[in-house]
């Protein structure tokens, strides 16, 4: 029988150059959402001490006790933009906002709640997971975390398209490679956690366990998960992404796992 998945990371593997930077955001968390935050959490390379100074993003998930409104997310986009302005030591923040019922709801226990549970380590207020379960690396969390990569392939065409001028093209395209190259070797990953009995969020160590399974797509996987640190402008690498990698990944999730769980 598989085991649970053990919680990563924690405060205490927080690397030096980045205590400021998280310190900062305690205290300007508190302060900007006050009574109407009921917990927040850092996840990412930051808590799991693999931050890379002035190359790793900080990484933060706010649960309020309401929806979050707009004014909610406009202050959010605030702080991160003086986060990533006032730290030198990341490369931008970026910050989750959601209801506390709707993580702790039925329909994302195995994906929003699962998050909460095992990526997320605690910086301020009650700690959700205290009212989620324990998780094991089966189907149905492989499903719900990461089944909906279909409909993630027609938005990244639709983003490199958008991308007009030069400048802003550059941007926009790294940006896209960066995010696009982690959700893609998540994906790989999740779809043969189940059958791998175990969890990482090491990304060179999802690409290698992925490979097992499918030697044939091996090397293409590690490369991607390299984009994924080292994202590139290029075009090309998001047409690989969106019009062969992606499609047949998208499909053999479907086959394997199912899809995910339509969200309203």
């Amino acid at each position: 029988m598989h085991g649970y998945i053990g919680r990563e990371g924690s405060l205490g593997l927080v690397q030096p150059e980045f205590r400021a930077v998280v310190a900062a955001l305690r205290d300007q968390v508190a302060q900007r959402f006050g009574g109407r935050l009921h917990s927040a959490y850092l996840y990412g390379s930051v808590p799991r001490g693999t931050a890379r100074v002035g190359r790793s993003d900080l990484d933060v998930l706010l649960a309020l006790h309401d929806d979050p409104t707009e004014a909610d997310r406009a202050e959010a986009r605030n702080l991160e933009a003086e986060l990533d302005a006032g730290f030198e030591a990341i490369d931008g923040a970026g910050i989750l906002l959601f209801g506390r019922d709707v993580l702790l709801s039925e329909l994302e226990r195995y994906d929003l709640g699962w998050f909460v549970a095992c990526l997320c380590t605690p910086l301020l207020g009650d700690d959700l997971a205290e009212h989620l379960p324990r998780y094991r690396p089966t189907s149905l969390l492989a499903r719900e975390t990461n089944g909906d990569l279909g409909d993630a392939l027609p938005r990244w065409r639709r983003q490199a398209a958008e991308a007009t001028s030069a400048a802003e093209a550059d941007a926009a395209l790294r940006s896209l490679v960066r995010g696009a190259s982690r959700k893609l070797v998540r994906t790989a990953f999740t779809l043969v956690m189940p059958r791998y009995g175990g969890w990482t969020s090491d990304l060179a160590e999802q690409a290698e366990i992925f490979g097992r399974y499918y030697p044939e797509r091996a090397e293409q996987l590690r490369k991607i998960a390299v984009l994924a640190g080292n994202p590139v402008a290029d075009r090309n690498v998001l047409d690989m992404y969106t019009e062969n990698l992606g499609p047949w990944l998208a499909a053999e999730y479907l086959t394997v796992h199912g899809a995910k769980a339509p969200r309203p």
